[in-house]
């Protein structure tokens, strides 16, 4: 060891007397002070103006700093990273060849000093100088701790781990590289080319099942990027290891053939023993079960959510089988491909991987269409073509082999996709149940956890909630696409938030001719255009004698139908509509205020958004009339949505195409803020029992887009909370800077003129005495 370090200690003096050394550091210094301080300007700038123009502005919400400043695209890291391949091969392309055109490499030869000593104590002295990187993006870290609110030092720690891994990286190729010839100019370009090779190589040949896996690990495209982000795996450590070890391996090979003399398969069998064993290592060292995790963030961003980890727990050590069925033809195709499978599975299961490593996956590809999925769009694009045909085409379009593609013949013997629209779904299996896992045309298009954690509840056969919508009296559908219909958030499989895609199962009954199952924990009776009937009227008033919990909602011209069956409950829909003046909506559209009851309903992210800043949320209500409470009610009546007390309910009928309906007391016109949503409890049978009244349905109709978070907070609240498994996650601390724009702008003075023009001074005088010594 002593003489490695001798070695190295002799390469740093060599290094630092010379200008390049310093000139890197000085180019480094300048380009981290120039992302970190027009990142944080521009921030600063922000909030300034924010602080003097809006009083309610706390922080950014759920914007990490840490994360912006130094993790962003336009952050210091990742410009680092960026740049990082023309810096290392400048450093390093004289470490091996400087010996050999000096002659001194024979010196070294014949001295008792073995090759490993020299190999270990050159790259030691390399990574010494690749601490003097870090330590000048130290120095910012440093800076973010004091302009930064609360930073996130555990992600600014991952991250710098991750570079240094890599500049190490970067350093053992550039090493291999000056051995391989005299000239120092040469040995940069093929280092540039070698990092370019395994920055790209991840790319190449995904297609190819039996090389995938190999080109996809030797990749360092994307290897630091979990690290980026506050996430720690052993695989991603192990990895660059495995890459300094190959190419510090490499070196020594070298220049143990210049001094032997063997066969060229001799040599390239010792090449070939390097590769295979780090294959080895590194394949071994990322399997799931093999692998460990630390998130470093302090909000814990990289781990799914503790709800999440006890679903998983439930499934034991019993295997889950994920298989991803591909349709060519169908939607989300190309992210199903063979050579999108490692983003496949990087981006969807790894998390749940940390929690479940013997998860298996299987892939299945196939083609196949129905023309009542899309009214024949798809085929009109190929006009005059078979079902075949198109998908020979559009296989040819993607560079892939038809024979891996299943017919539709084929596929139907062994699953029927057509209910799931043939578009790229996963089927999960376990203990010979099966669930579907859907993908979402949205700007996330994979699952999230909520739907996973459903999912998985699904196979092992909790008890889910079950929804039931009454039929029979034209109420609104759960089937249909319409816009007055509720098949958006009850049915839709697209819908990301749809009661089938969060745990809730959900189906029609008509009570004219069936009963109401015991096992039905929501009763939905959606704006029924009919009177109901003593039949139905009789079951429903039974079921909430039982206890049972219902969410009731009607439209203003239909009061009659719902108030027989709302006296029971002990409210009453108002007779006439809300009116609210509006310089651009019609009259009847009403907006009203969601109380802060209706903010404790359930964990969605806009309730909890509007609880944690303190403001005011609003529904759009199209169409409401108020809702009146009896003194005598059975039940304790709470508004969940108010009226603004701009609001007055207008008697009779109201004609919303005509002049702007007049406030007329004398018609029985009342102003006030009116209730238009009501949530009932009372204690019955050892339980709360929980009913919704609305005096709107079309604000949860699909034109609507379901009610959104609002509807969802009622099924959720009816259900007790337990579906859907929400995964909210802690507040950022770090969402705020502590600096002035004024502030920064001395920094950015500091940073990028005074700091790197001492350093210059330093290698300056440093290199003049050098050279007069």
């Amino acid at each position: 060891m002593k003489m490695i370090y001798k070695i190295a200690k002799t390469e740093l003096r060599n290094l630092f007397y010379s200008p390049v050394a310093w000139f890197l550091a000085v180019a480094f210094f300048v380009q981290c002070a120039y992302f970190y301080t027009d990142t944080l300007y521009g921030t600063a700038k922000l909030q300034d103006l924010l602080l003097r123009n809006h009083p309610k502005f706390k922080d950014f919400g759920p914007v990490s700093q840490t994360l912006k400043i130094f993790l962003s695209p336009n952050g210091i890291f990742s410009s680092a990273l960026q740049n990082l391949y023309l810096f290392v091969p400048l450093l390093s392309m004289g470490l091996i060849n400087r010996e050999i055109s000096n002659g001194t490499i024979k010196l070294l030869y014949s001295s008792p000093v073995k090759l490993r000593q020299i190999v270990l104590g050159k790259y030691l002295a390399i990574m010494i100088y690749n601490l003097l990187l870090l330590s000048i993006i130290g120095v910012f870290m440093i800076s973010g701790a004091f302009n930064i609110q609360s930073v996130d030092y555990g992600m600014l720690l991952s991250a710098s781990l991750g570079f240094y891994l890599l500049v190490c990286a970067y350093s053992s190729i550039g090493l291999f590289m000056s051995s391989l010839t005299t000239y120092q100019i040469v040995s940069a370009i093929g280092s540039f080319i070698i990092i370019f090779i395994l920055s790209r190589i991840g790319s190449l040949w995904q297609k190819i099942d039996l090389v995938r896996d190999l080109t996809y690990f030797l990749s360092l495209s994307g290897r630091t990027g979990k690290m980026l982000q506050g996430l720690i795996t052993t695989k991603d450590v192990i990895y660059f290891i495995l890459i300094v070890y190959m190419f510090l391996a490499f070196t020594l090979l070298k220049l143990r053939a210049a001094r032997q003399s063997k066969p060229w398969y001799i040599r390239a069998g010792g090449y070939a023993l390097v590769i295979l064993s780090v294959l080895l290592a590194g394949y071994v060292s990322s399997r799931p079960t093999l692998t460990g995790y630390w998130d470093t963030t302090a909000a814990q961003t990289n781990t799914i959510h503790p709800r999440t980890q006890e679903v998983i727990k439930e499934l034991g050590k019993d295997p889950l089988e994920v298989t991803l069925y591909t349709n060519i033809l169908g939607g989300g195709a190309y992210r199903g491909l063979p050579e999108k499978r490692n983003e496949y599975l990087s981006e969807v299961w790894d998390q749940y991987q940390r929690f479940k490593p013997d998860i298996r996956f299987n892939y299945v590809y196939y083609y196949a269409y129905d023309s009542i999925i899309d009214a024949g769009s798809l085929r009109r694009s190929f006009p005059g073509k078979t079902v075949q045909q198109m998908a020979v085409q559009m296989i040819e379009g993607y560079d892939e082999k038809v024979s891996r593609f299943q017919s539709p013949d084929s596929i139907r013997k062994t699953i029927n996709l057509l209910p799931e629209n043939y578009r790229l779904v996963m089927q999960l299996k376990y203990k010979g149940r099966t669930t579907f896992l859907r993908t979402f045309d949205d700007n996330i298009f994979w699952p999230m956890e909520t739907q996973v954690a459903a999912a998985i509840k699904r196979l092992v056969k909790a008890k889910l909630p079950r929804v039931a919508f009454i039929s029979g009296d034209l109420e609104r559908s759960i089937y249909k696409k319409g816009e007055r219909e509720y098949r958006l958030h009850a049915l839709a499989l697209e819908n990301r938030f749809s009661l089938i895609n969060v745990g809730f199962n959900a189906d029609t009954i008509s009570l004219n001719t069936a009963s109401i199952p015991p096992d039905v924990t929501t009763l939905v009776l959606a704006d029924p255009r009919m009177e109901l009937s003593e039949t139905a009227l009789g079951k429903i008033r039974r079921y909430i004698d039982n206890g049972g919990n219902m969410l009731i909602l009607g439209e203003p011209g239909k009061q009659y139908v719902l108030n027989p069956l709302l006296q029971q409950l002990g409210v009453q829909l108002m007779n006439g509509t809300l009116i609210e003046p509006s310089k651009d909506e019609m009259p009847h559209m009403t907006q009203p205020y969601i109380t802060g009851t209706t903010l404790n309903l359930a964990e969605e992210g806009a309730l909890l958004e509007i609880k944690k800043y303190g403001d005011t949320g609003k529904i759009l209500m199209p169409g409401a009339t108020g809702i009146s409470t009896s003194a005598q009610a059975p039940f304790k009546a709470t508004p969940l949505l108010l009226s603004t007390e701009q609001t007055w309910l207008k008697a009779g009928t109201l004609v919303t195409d005509s002049a702007a309906p007049v406030f007329s007391p004398l018609e029985g016109d009342l102003k006030g803020s009116f209730p238009t949503a009501m949530a009932l409890t009372r204690q019955i049978n050892n339980r709360q029992q929980r009913i919704v009244v609305c005096s709107d349905a079309d604000f949860m109709s699909n034109l609507r887009n379901g009610g959104s978070f609002m509807s969802r907070a009622f099924y959720s609240w009816m259900n007790y909370g337990s579906f859907p498994i929400y995964a909210p996650r802690p507040d950022v601390k770090d969402n705020k800077v502590s600096i002035s724009p004024n502030g920064v702008s001395m920094l950015k003075i500091i940073y990028i003129w005074i700091l790197p023009a001492l350093i210059l001074l330093t290698g300056s005088i440093l290199l003049i005495r050098r050279k007069r010594a």
